[in-house]
């Protein structure tokens, strides 16, 4: 079991989960902790060396600059409608990641 790629796919399906708590329940506290479980999630992605790691890491990278753009629109601005906006935005893009993920996984020879 490659333990790197449990790592980064764990905090890309938090990213996707506690992004969709917000558009739930359209809390700051929820936006922050989507906004750093993504970010954890694009650091963690910053060393795979896989076919398609950079189409991870870009999508990965566009979720965050959702992400951060709607905390501070929701804070210092209280756009909630811009920020669910952003965050509908990195929803979407932790779905390609997602994706991406699941095309990699699935070109990978199996060895038993």
């Amino acid at each position: 079991m490659q333990w790197g790629k449990v790592f980064y796919i764990f905090f890309t399906l938090m990213s996707l989960t506690t992004s969709a708590a917000f558009l739930y329940e359209d809390s700051l506290v929820a936006l922050f902790i989507a906004g750093s479980v993504n970010v954890v999630s694009t650091i963690m992605k910053i060393g795979v060396r896989n076919t398609l790691s950079a189409e991870l890491l870009a999508g990965s990278l566009v979720a965050d600059l959702h992400l951060i753009p709607a905390f501070f629109a929701m804070k210092f601005y209280d756009n909630i409608s811009i920020a669910t906006g952003l965050v509908i935005g990195a929803v979407v893009a932790n779905l390609y990641t997602i994706v991406i993920s699941m095309i990699e996984s699935a070109k990978e020879k199996v060895d038993f």
